[in-house]
């Protein structure tokens, strides 16, 4: 059974080649990204300044080649999905700047682009390539105009998922993303983004399962249990781990539980536990070792385990 239903599984789309051709474009004004956007107020306008009925590039720098995106978009299709974000991968300038970040959104595949929703990088498209319908936005409804601070990307994207809106990459390098210290994101608290992204997971994942495993009983793991309702911490069955430290030690014990006895949660061997994961490792960090232990277990992302890293 696929984790997120039938409202989900069904818009796994293929990339650019079964894309759509859009209707209509009659004004594109990009933004001036010189000048930094202290809230989504700023970014909005483009939308409302497009048609009623046309397609619009939502927050677009002018690094993004319009013309280019929209030729990739020009392909015959069978889908005429009117509740998709499309994005495309992009150049990071300068090109030594978040490696890690740029290859994963350059290179998850098009079923990654829903079961990785959770992680720390936030939308598995970047909201500078946001292309939708203007129908569709206003189904979903405005970005939070809260100002410096809020992720409005990510509630955004988040409202998306939970329409059952689609999500489409353009497999081409079509906009020069800029990192600048006078970017928005750096005054978003990472407290604030883990806030959501807890909330996210226990709406979106957590229901379908009965019991679950958190991957890594270090620091990070640890803060998940903590950040759980204890509804959700009652479905944890297990921490696992490859630190024999931990794994000899057996368990962990919820200190700041009012339950008594005090929750002690064992702590397993990654080959010992029993799926779903919740995965809290950092991918793209330990020379492929997690990767390759993962891959060893041949588990189904998205059915028996999702990266909340």
């Amino acid at each position: 059974m696929n984790l997120w239903g039938r409202k989900w599984s069904r818009r796994l789309i293929p990339p650019p080649s079964c894309s759509f051709l859009p209707r209509t474009l009659d004004s594109y004004i990009p933004l001036d990204r010189g000048v930094p956007l202290p809230s989504c107020s700023s970014k909005a306008q483009p939308l409302y300044l497009t048609s009623d009925e046309g397609y619009l590039l939502k927050a677009a720098p002018p690094a993004l080649n319009v013309d280019q995106l929209l030729s990739a978009l020009r392909c015959p299709s069978s889908h005429r999905l009117l509740d998709m974000i499309i994005g495309c991968q992009v150049t990071r300038e300068p090109p030594n700047s978040t490696e890690r970040y740029t290859r994963w959104i350059n290179q998850l595949a098009p079923d990654q682009l829903l079961t990785q929703v959770f992680t720390s990088n936030g939308p598995t498209v970047i909201m500078p390539t946001w292309f939708c319908s203007r129908a569709w936005f206003t189904h979903v409804g405005p970005f939070d105009e809260g100002g410096r601070g809020v992720p409005e990307d990510l509630l955004f994207f988040y409202e998306h998922l939970r329409q059952g809106g689609a999500v489409v990459r353009v497999d081409r390098s079509l906009l020069l993303y800029r990192c600048h210290p006078g970017a928005a994101t750096h005054t978003i608290l990472e407290t604030t983004i883990w806030a959501h992204r807890v909330r996210f997971l226990e709406e979106q994942a957590l229901p379908h399962w009965a019991t679950f495993t958190i991957w890594n009983a270090g620091r990070q793991g640890r803060r998940l249990y903590r950040s759980l309702t204890a509804g959700s911490r009652r479905k944890v069955a297990a921490f696992c781990d490859v630190d024999e430290n931990k794994i000899r030690k057996g368990f962990y014990c919820y200190e700041d539980s009012q339950e008594r006895p005090k929750p002690r949660i064992p702590v397993v061997h990654f080959r010992a536990a029993r799926p779903p994961f919740v995965i809290c490792v950092k991918l793209d960090l330990t020379g492929g070792v997690f990767e390759d232990n993962l891959r060893s277990l041949n588990l189904q992302e998205g059915r028996d385990f999702l990266h909340f890293s």
